[in-house]
């Protein structure tokens, strides 16, 4: 499922996920955007809004390097038949969006919240009374749209409310800092989160990354 405007979507994505992730200003290339990670297993990502088997194969065959990604807005069965052999394939994606709103943010009982912003990145953290972590996520502003990131619960406080939590909290933290769209892509098990919190599914995202056997290097 994919929309005419998921083009301009993704560029608003990469806009907030660049400063979350602390990552290079995206370079503009003809299919998309190439960004440095700079992580030893996450070195680059091609972002293509609008995959073609002539770009995704010259892209491939461009890459040498170990950890380089490739973030394709496509269905799965559309874009894998264009891949070769070392790239990986990681969870699907799914581009979604949601227009920011106030929202309620009271911790459950036998849980603490706590909130702090830096470097235009909003953090939130569920600890449990005792300090253990039991969720977190974070969300980053770009002018008047903000990216939801790295969120996660862990696996004993799950289906507890938490993840719920923390996406208001977040989406209350930017909309008081004057965002008015939210932006994030979530894997399957968070969409069905965020699709009852009142985010719309756009596009879905195949994600690879280059790891060639040791054989084949």
């Amino acid at each position: 499922m994919t929309d005419n405007g998921t083009s301009e979507l993704v560029r608003m994505w990469i806009e907030g996920w660049v400063v979350s992730r602390g990552s290079s200003d995206p370079v503009e290339e003809p299919w998309g955007w190439t960004i440095d990670v700079g992580q030893p297993r996450h070195v680059a990502r091609h972002v293509l809004p609008e995959p073609c088997e002539a770009d995704v194969r010259k892209i491939i065959t461009g890459t040498s390097a170990p950890g380089t990604w490739l973030k394709l807005f496509a269905e799965d069965q559309a874009v894998l038949p264009w891949v070769g052999p070392g790239w990986r394939r990681d969870l699907p994606g799914f581009l979604m969006t949601r227009h920011l709103a106030p929202e309620p943010q009271e911790a459950p009982d036998g849980y603490t919240l706590t909130i702090w912003t830096r470097g235009g990145v909003s953090r939130v953290l569920v600890r449990t009374q005792a300090g253990h972590f039991a969720a977190r996520g974070q969300i980053a502003q770009a002018g008047t749209h903000a990216v939801v990131d790295q969120v996660e619960t862990a696996a004993e406080h799950r289906r507890k409310g938490l993840g719920g939590l923390v996406m208001r909290t977040l989406q209350s933290t930017a909309y008081a800092a004057g965002a008015k769209t939210g932006l994030l892509v979530g894997t399957p098990e968070g969409r069905a989160l965020y699709s009852s919190l009142g985010w719309t599914t756009h596009s879905p995202m195949v994600s690879l990354w280059y790891e060639p056997d040791a054989t084949a290097q």
